[in-house]
């Protein structure tokens, strides 16, 4: 099955309400869970002062999360999407001052760069969930993790991987978004058409000089990008 890209932003406000309405407690839960257990893995304990990046941060979801894990940590979430992040923000006006340590960027992948976060400091730790099959070109995902990060940064991004053929990804739809508003479900399937496979990612790694990281496939509909960042 052909990959069939879909639009890089999320900036309809109805689009915006149902993803930040949404229920995803259990797979957010779940990406920060696998962090923890690949930092642990790693004999690595992130410093009070990290900076951690949460990419294509949506409305907020797991930058929450992030930074209500590391509290002694700086979480800074950056999406391209006014939208998106005009209710992160929103959100997290309700959440303060339980954290404190959670900020917000709209920048476009691009172009973004050290300079827009801190010049004098880089990332330790630059995540993304679902961020990659959104983009015409994959590589600007790569490009912008180096410019990021610092020497030994830990990078952690997980994507859905395309089916097979459609039947698969009916079946699919069928199994996790069977009861999800209408929106949900279109965005759901169009998603599954436009993400990429594993070998297709360890391709674009190659090809930016991120071969260290590693390309795992984890469970029926995602895989997940993690390793250490030597390059910047």
């Amino acid at each position: 099955m052909q990959r069939v890209p879909e639009p890089e932003l999320m900036r309809s406000v109805p689009q915006v309400n149902a993803y930040s309405d949404a229920n995803f407690t259990e797979g957010d839960q779940s990406f920060v869970d696998h962090i923890v257990d690949f930092l642990n893995h790693s004999n690595i304990s992130l410093l009070p002062g990290s900076l951690i990046l949460d990419l294509g941060c949506g409305p907020g979801n797991i930058s929450e999360l992030l930074a209500s894990r590391w509290p002694q940590s700086d979480v800074i979430g950056i999406d391209g999407s006014s939208a998106m992040i005009n209710k992160a923000n929103t959100r997290l006006l309700t959440l303060k001052p339980a954290i404190q340590n959670l900020s917000y960027i709209m920048a476009n992948l691009k172009t973004i760069n050290i300079d827009l976060i801190d010049k004098d400091k880089g990332a330790s730790l630059i995540v993304s969930n679902s961020l990659l099959h959104h983009l015409h070109n994959p590589h600007d995902l790569w490009l912008a993790v180096q410019n990021l990060a610092i020497p030994g940064s830990f990078m952690f991004h997980r994507d859905l991987r395309r089916p097979f053929d459609e039947l698969e990804v009916d079946a699919l739809c069928e199994r996790y978004v069977k009861s999800a508003p209408p929106i949900l479900k279109r965005d759901y399937r169009a998603s599954l058409f436009a993400s990429f496979r594993v070998d297709e990612v360890r391709l674009q790694l190659r090809k930016s000089g991120l071969s260290s990281l590693s390309v795992v496939e984890i469970g029926d509909r995602y895989l997940e990008v993690l390793g250490r960042c030597h390059s910047r």
